[in-house]
């Protein structure tokens, strides 16, 4: 991003953070001023993307109740978006609702209250729709997850049995961590009790969901780095068992030996994952699609957002994908779906997270633009 543009995300941020709230047009920004190249995006014949707005460093996004959408942040803010028309359309207005948080990228939305990660915490705002304007003071629901920032941002959500997930990420590139505190997905109720490990072996998850017709969890994890440009692969993972080893630190992709802790670890022992994608493309944030807004052919699909290789010799990712599913529930296709936010070596934009709007749109963060995008079918 040049300076200037830097510049003016800062200021604004510092606004933000006074507790500002403003109201413009869908396509125009109540953050961010620097125009975005949106016809630089390639989508399938018959999809267009728009902005819905500026919001600084956006990550994970919740719809709560009448279509708020929630948005996690990098840089210690959480905003809400709220929409004059449903479905998520029209005049957007953006709220702060919570700033000074350790990346808060994590939110999720139940009952009526607002979830929100912060590293070792897990924050709850109660009653948050009917107090946008004055947000309450947040309850802890618990402060004992670790306080490592390597891989200590937080993606979370509920799970069709009511309890929120929790991935706690591997302290490190590689190593072997305790594995009942580390490199695992945990879940725990929503009064903080109960914790458990739901699956092991996961280096760096920043994405799950649960597929629509079995109710299994899927997820994204980051592979290693400093093995080369082509492995590991970042995986897509499917658990079937509670407490499967999807085999961090010894195996990695399924197939990979880790050359300094994979001696006496065969990758037969682990589970494999379900799809391999690329090498190092940072898979984020994923979401089976539920609406009904795209063709029939894109239902109960997976959307993976790829915020993009950092220290690959030749830049990858930076795209969103679709894996596609047989009726089976296995992938048979591994495919672009959103592309043109890398142009050449640089980058302009990198998504984070995608979501389902209540009119079937799919909503897309990026947190390098700070921008959050609607993708449409219209023909």
């Amino acid at each position: 991003m040049p300076a200037t543009a830097q510049r003016i995300v800062a200021a604004i941020a510092l606004a933000l953070a006074a507790g500002s709230t403003q109201t413009v047009a869908c396509a125009q920004s109540p953050a961010i001023s620097a125009p975005l190249p949106l016809e630089r995006i390639r989508l399938p014949q018959g999809f267009a993307i728009d902005l819905v707005a500026r919001v600084p460093h956006a990550r994970e996004m919740a719809f709560g109740r009448h279509g708020t959408l929630f948005v996690g942040s990098a840089d210690g803010a959480v905003h809400a978006l709220t929409f004059a028309q449903a479905g998520a359309r029209g005049a957007v207005t953006l709220r702060t609702i919570a700033t000074g948080l350790r990346d808060p990228i994590g939110v999720a939305w139940r009952d009526g209250a607002l979830y929100v990660s912060a590293v070792s915490r897990i924050l709850r705002y109660d009653a948050i729709d009917d107090h946008l304007d004055a947000p309450p003071a947040p309850a802890t629901v618990t402060d004992a997850f670790p306080r490592e920032g390597h891989h200590g941002r937080k993606f979370i959500a509920f799970g069709p049995d009511g309890r929120l997930y929790v991935p706690v990420g591997a302290p490190c590139n590689v190593c072997a961590p305790d594995p009942s505190r580390y490199a695992n997905i945990q879940r725990l109720d929503a009064d903080g009790s109960r914790r458990e490990v739901v699956a092991r072996g996961v280096r760096d998850s920043v994405g799950f969901d649960w597929d629509p017709v079995t109710g299994d969890l899927w997820f994204t994890d980051n592979g290693r780095d400093w093995l080369g440009d082509d492995v590991p692969p970042d995986e897509l993972n499917h658990v079937t068992a509670i407490g499967q080893d999807f085999g961090f630190p010894y195996c990695h992709g399924g197939t990979i030996a880790d050359p300094g802790f994979g001696s006496g670890h065969p990758c037969s022992a682990f589970v494999a994952p379900a799809q391999r994608l690329g090498p190092h493309v940072a898979a984020l944030g994923m979401r089976f699609y539920t609406g009904t807004q795209f063709p029939a052919d894109y239902r109960n699909q997976i959307f993976i957002a790829e915020h993009g290789s950092w220290n690959r010799s030749h830049r990858i990712g930076y795209r969103v994908t679709l894996v596609r599913l047989d009726r089976s529930r296995h992938p048979v296709a591994y495919e672009p779906f959103a592309t043109g936010w890398l142009v050449g070596a640089a980058a302009w934009g990198r998504p984070a997270d995608v979501a389902v709007a209540p009119d079937g749109s799919l909503f897309v963060s990026d947190d390098h633009a700070g921008a959050i995008y609607r993708i449409r079918y219209v023909d």
